[in-house]
């Protein structure tokens, strides 16, 4: 078998019922109705999203960044309506202020510490520090796509926004890889909204295009066992903004790929719990099945399938 097929096995393996109807979307013709119906199990009442949607945290309650991953499905399938039933409950959850102190969409909340999660999402009440804006400049985009303009939302949108560009524009704390896609997002969203004068879009695509530049990691031979990042994080396709400054390396992923993948259809992860073994045992197998699809993927806008 080759690379698709022996991925396609795993995934037909291993991959959550949500996993799996995206692979049919992407490669099967299935359809967007059947990604929607997967992702509206993981949906709570308040609008908003968890139940390990982000399967790193498994709190049932909703919570940022879950509704941060939901929020990126719908992008995915091509769910633009504002009258969509899913976007009306994420904007009905934003502007409720759930985990929301005024400034910031709480990066972590505390109900992950009642339930098994990775380390790096637990919740710690002491920690301080500069304003975390992941995912906050994302959210601040999706309410200006998608929230009524005459809105309390749609005003603490542009209000977050605002200050989520000013601190990355000022540059005095690096933000890392998941941040910057934040703001990649913020960036999309403002253009796909028509909004053109509330933050300097060229100012933030320039700062960005340095950021993922230098973000990328040049040293492919530690690609596979460190997290560290790679064009993928940032790039899709030839038609990225973000592919002509990185050309050469964003190809060679296509040729790290194919050489990488284990003899199961999958991939190994660069990364590991340290806790909950049989939580973790089950959340490995999602996540190789779903960096299968995201390998795939990404072989399939390169033109590599």
């Amino acid at each position: 078998m080759g690379t698709f097929e022996r991925a396609e096995a795993f995934v037909y393996r291993f991959a959550r019922p949500l996993d799996l109807a995206r692979w049919q979307y992407h490669f099967e013709g299935g359809s967007s109705g059947a990604v929607l119906k997967a992702l509206a199990c993981y949906q709570n009442e308040d609008g908003g999203f968890g139940h390990g949607l982000e399967a790193d945290c498994w709190n049932p309650a909703s919570a940022p960044i879950q509704t941060w991953a939901a929020a990126e499905t719908l992008r995915e399938v091509g769910i633009a309506d504002p009258a969509h039933p899913m976007i009306r409950g994420i904007l009905r959850y934003l502007a409720a202020g759930t985990d929301f102190d005024g400034q910031v969409w709480g990066n972590t909340v505390p109900g992950n510490n009642e339930h098994p999660h990775a380390p790096w999402w637990s919740w710690n009440a002491a920690a301080d520090g500069p304003p975390n804006y992941n995912p906050t400049a994302y959210l601040a985009g999706f309410i200006l796509r998608f929230a009524d303009p005459h809105s309390e939302l749609y005003e603490r949108g542009c209000r977050v926004a605002q200050e989520a560009f000013d601190a990355y524009m000022k540059g005095g704390q690096p933000i890392g890889m998941h941040t910057a896609h934040c703001y990649i997002r913020l960036l999309e969203y403002c253009r796909e909204a028509g909004v053109r004068d509330l933050l300097d879009l060229p100012a933030l695509e320039a700062r960005l295009q340095q950021q993922v530049e230098g973000d990328i990691s040049r040293d492919t031979s530690s690609w596979q066992t460190e997290y560290v990042c790679r064009p993928s994080q940032y790039i899709d396709s030839p038609a990225s903004i973000f592919y002509p400054r990185n050309r050469e390396t964003a190809e060679y992923e296509c040729d790290f790929i194919v050489k990488t993948q284990e003899e199961d259809g999958a991939w190994s992860l660069a990364w590991e719990w340290g806790g909950y073994p049989e939580e973790w045992a089950v959340s490995k197998h999602w996540w190789r099945a779903s960096r299968a699809l995201a390998n795939l993927l990404y072989l399939k806008g390169f033109s590599r399938l």
